[in-house]
């Protein structure tokens, strides 16, 4: 068969390719495969030489359509001032994604081009038929084709075109593409949806090489005319008229040759093709015309006799083919019968042989017995064969009855369907009769329906009219949001790429710093070297980090307000500041992309599309919330966690915090004092509570007032204004954040934790001790030896949980982790905290720089992920029941030592008070002696 399509090509006629159309092999193969259309996929494939500037030929594989071999054809493009269409002849250049144009396909130089690199493509449904755009970030060009299905395909194969120089362009500067993303170029046979329009077919001699042998439409009409290039329009004149007189290969777009040599190549391939041999070989038109040295060939349409004897040919051999395939095969079957009656002589031939070798009468006995059990195997395989056979038979009886039951329904059907047809003869008779009498009353309706009929077609029209052009609309916005998707994913990978350099330059820098800091504190360096030593220092702390070239946007301030780096104001720690804002700069540059994307993807397949009151506690959430919500999600899991644990108390007094805004209002002299004082003392390195007209601290006010009254017991201590302050920023909503307050008070945190004496925070204290001396013992023992009481630091941690004492973006996990497992968590990050310190902390042998560094340390931490792997892995077993049943002994040695300490203050009274007694007697008696 594909000597036969071989032979059916008709012989090319001489094409030359200007550099504007000159292409690389593979582009031209890729361009090929991607680009055929259902009509065009199963046609065989050519050679295709293209001639190259150095004289050499590319050979090329492609198929013989010309859509598939050249995007290039006549079309009409408005122009000049009077918008008049003018004739120009189109070719796309696949290296630089080019369309250029000249006045006809033989002309040299172009007239223009125009930039399909970021062009978009679409047409008028109101234009004239064959009308579309291409508008580029310069211009827009109108372009006519011949007809709508024309105009169809070259915007689907500029699209096309487009899409693959986009791919190839990115694979030519390595730009990496990522792995989970497979461009779509368009809508083919296999991957079409139903809102894309499909592809259509290459248009016969419109398009493509074919179309450079029909003469160029308007060519002598004087509008035609490229008023401004006549420079250009000169040349190729002059061009062409030096060509036809020497009848040299000229070096143009497309030249096609004499028609007289056309038709002598077209009968001498017609006469090879009538050939046995011709029909048998594989030679390829190209070869055949090798003695012309030809640069390019292209397929030309043969005439009707042509194609006809191939076909005869054709029928003829299948034909024979098909008669000597029956004789095969029934030789085959006559053979296989043969081999099966050899077989048999053969086995009743060894059976008797078996038999007259026998010598004794006992293997004589024992071959009838074989030959017996033979027999009567085959004669039970014989009586299920004859079973079989009569059940075949009783059912192609039953088969037999079946149809001749159908056959009776099927005249029964014929019979009424005649019955019915005679009626529907006289229903017509009558209904022709009452129309003649009825014709002219229903004039006017029949005008009138007409006219409806022709309006409701003209409606259909322009409907298949819209959904076509929705069609390629929806295509061309598929094209372009692939196109934007692949480009932002190249820039992203460019930005993480960015993010990961300056980040290693952050480290560098950090341990410049630290190793200066090194060299300050050693007491090695002559005096000139420590003083160069702290002037290097002194111009690294004054060098502001924020002026550097920022590659990734990495702000001052964090999305919930609070400043990412700390600012230290003792002169001894800048130059420590430095060091950890570089830290925290290099690690949240390599953490950003690493991390949010994969938790933002577990978050939305958890919460997406679940309202708050379908979510419920499980494995799943807890493991989220220890590994941190994103923002995004952080407000919403909040309030069903506060809700949790609140709901019967908020079902019961739904406006609970409008009655208590209210009473805070009427009667502002029993609100305390002290929550004036502290408002502006409030989360001071937030931008958001730093001004003092900010709506975050009315709202803060609000809340705390409001509390003071729903729990006068405790009514307002200090802590509770930053506690509210971080749900207000997470929440917004003041009512929110009033509840979790109350949650977090009431409801998470032990009995008599935010009292006067704070006696569930101090006996919180001494099983964090405990804990510590089981699971640091070196640490505890080093603490010990200085002297060095940790509850005078830990003590702030546990009553505003962590709050201004670990960098923000740690301190709301633990408040993710905080509000749905209690305060359990607390007690794991204050143990994670002094394990990711403890080598560090071990070095230390004073306890005043101990208290220092304690006091400032669990800001410095840098890597959140691994203090979050130490509190929930390394802390490990930890469980609820523990922890309640040390706090309980601690809470009755408490309760003891306060019920001494009264006993004592009592009895130091009683003294105080007898002592004063005799002091007064004593002044007495004094006085009676003197009178």
């Amino acid at each position: 068969m594909e000597s036969e399509g071989s032979s059916r090509t008709s012989p090319p006629v001489n094409v030359h390719v200007s550099p504007a159309d000159e292409c690389d092999g593979s582009e031209e193969t890729q361009q090929q495969s991607l680009g055929r259309s259902d009509g065009d996929q199963d046609k065989n494939s050519i050679q295709m030489h293209t001639a190259l500037p150095d004289g050499t030929s590319a050979t090329l594989r492609g198929t013989p359509t010309p859509s598939s071999t050249k995007l290039c054809g006549y079309l009409n493009k408005q122009g000049g001032p009077l918008k008049a269409w003018k004739s120009r002849w189109f070719v796309y250049e696949e290296k630089s994604c080019q369309l250029f144009y000249y006045r006809m396909a033989q002309d040299i130089n172009p007239l223009g081009k125009v930039d399909l690199f970021c062009a978009t493509f679409s047409y008028p449904l109101q234009g004239e038929e064959g009308t579309f755009h291409v508008q580029t970030p310069e211009r827009t060009v109108i372009l006519k084709a011949a007809n709508r299905d024309a105009q169809m395909y070259w915007l689907q194969q500029l699209q096309l075109k487009r899409t693959l120089y986009r791919e190839q362009h990115a694979e030519h500067l390595s730009i990496p593409r990522p792995d989970n993303h497979k461009l779509e170029s368009t809508p083919s046979a296999n991957n079409c949806r139903a809102d894309f329009l499909p592809m259509v077919k290459t248009p016969s001699g419109l398009v493509g090489e074919e179309a450079a042998s029909l003469p160029a439409p308007g060519l002598n009409s004087p509008l035609n005319m490229s008023i401004k290039h006549p420079l250009i329009e000169l040349q190729n004149t002059m061009h062409s008229f030096r060509n036809r007189h020497s009848q040299e290969i000229r070096q143009s777009v497309f030249h096609i040759g004499d028609p007289t040599d056309i038709q002598k190549t077209a009968s001498s391939t017609t006469s090879t093709v009538s050939t046995p041999s011709s029909s048998q070989s594989s030679e390829s038109p190209a070869n055949a015309r090798s003695e012309h040295d030809l640069a390019t060939i292209s397929p030309i349409r043969k005439n009707s006799k042509e194609k006809s004897k191939p076909l005869e040919l054709k029928d003829t051999s299948r034909l024979q083919h098909e008669k000597q395939a029956e004789e095969v095969n029934a030789q085959k079957e006559l053979v296989s019968l043969l081999h099966k009656v050899l077989e048999a002589a053969q086995l009743e031939k060894r059976t008797c042989a078996q038999f007259l070798a026998a010598e004794g009468e006992q293997e004589h006995l024992e071959l009838l017995r074989h030959g017996e059990r033979r027999v009567a195997e085959l004669q039970d395989h014989l009586e299920s064969l004859q079973q079989e056979n009569e059940n075949l038979r009783r059912d192609l009886n039953q088969r037999d009855a079946n149809i001749a039951e159908l056959q009776e329904s099927v005249q029964l059907l014929i019979q009424k369907n005649q019955a019915k047809q005679e009626v529907i003869l006289k229903l017509s008779e009558k209904l022709a009769v009452c129309g003649e009498d009825k014709q002219c009353t229903n004039g006017l309706r029949s005008e009138a329906l007409k006219q409806l009929t022709i309006e409701n077609e003209n409606l259909k029209d322009d409907l298949k009219a819209y959904k076509t052009q929705n069609q390629y609309l929806n295509s061309e916005i598929y094209h372009l949001t692939t196109l934007w998707r692949k480009s932002s994913e190249r820039e992203q990978s460019l930005i993480v790429k960015c993010a990961v350099l300056e980040a290693n330059s952050c480290q560098m820098e950090s341990r410049y710093l630290g190793i200066l800091q090194k060299l300050q504190e050693s007491k090695e360096l002559n005096p000139e070297q420590r003083e160069a030593v702290k002037k290097v220092v002194k111009d690294a702390v004054r060098a502001d980090l924020s002026t550097a070239i920022k590659l990734n946007s990495i702000r001052d301030y964090d999305e919930y307000g609070f400043k990412i780096a700390m600012d230290y104001k003792v002169e001894d720690l800048k130059l420590l500041a430095k060091i950890q804002a570089l830290e925290i700069r290099s690690q949240n540059l390599l953490n950003q992309e690493e991390c949010d994307g994969p938790l933002l993807a577990r978050c939305a397949q958890l919460l997406f599309g679940r309202p708050e009151g379908e979510l419920t506690s499980s494995t799943e959430l807890k493991n989220l919330l220890r590994t941190g919500l994103p923002r995004e999600y952080r407000a919403r899991v909040w309030r069903f966690m506060i809700q949790s644990r609140n709901k019967s108390l908020k079902e019961r007094h739904p406006d609970r915090y409008q009655e208590l805004c209210e009473k805070s209002r009427t009667s502002p002299h029993l609100v305390p004092r002290q929550i004036q004082l502290d408002l502006d003392r409030t989360l001071t390195s937030n931008q958001y509570f730093s001004p003092p007209s900010s709506t975050l601290i009315q709202k803060l006010e609000r809340v705390l007032q409001a509390f003071s009254w729903q729990n006068p017991t405790i009514g307002y201590i200090q802590g509770l204004n930053r506690l509210a302050a971080i749900a207000l920023l997470v929440l917004q909503d003041e009512e929110d954040a009033f509840w979790c307050l109350v949650v977090v008070v009431d409801y998470i945190m032990p009995h008599n934790y935010y009292t006067n004496d704070l006696v569930g925070c101090q006996a919180d204290q001494r099983v964090l001790k405990d804990l510590m001396s089981e699971k640091l013992p070196r640490l505890t023992a080093h603490l010990e030896a200085l002297k060095v009481d940790v509850s005078l630091i830990t003590v702030e941690w546990f009553l505003v949980l962590f709050v201004e004492s670990l960098p923000t973006r740690i301190l709301f996990k633990v408040w993710d982790a905080f509000l749905y497992e209690g305060i359990k968590v607390i007690f794991r990050y204050a143990l994670a905290l002094f394990k990711y310190k403890e080598e560090i902390i071990l070095k230390i042998n004073d306890s005043v720089e101990m208290y220092q560094y304690l006091r400032i340390f669990p800001n410095t931490i840098v890597d959140g992920r691994k203090l979050t792997s130490i509190a929930f892995n390394d802390m490990n077993p930890l469980p609820m029941k523990l922890l309640q049943n040390r706090r309980a002994t601690h809470l009755e040695r408490l309760h003891a030592e306060i019920k001494e300490l009264e006993n004592l203050r009592k009895a130091y009274k009683a003294e105080h008070v007898q002592c004063k007694e005799k002091e007064l007697d004593t002044l007495a008696s004094e006085d009676e002696e003197e009178v």
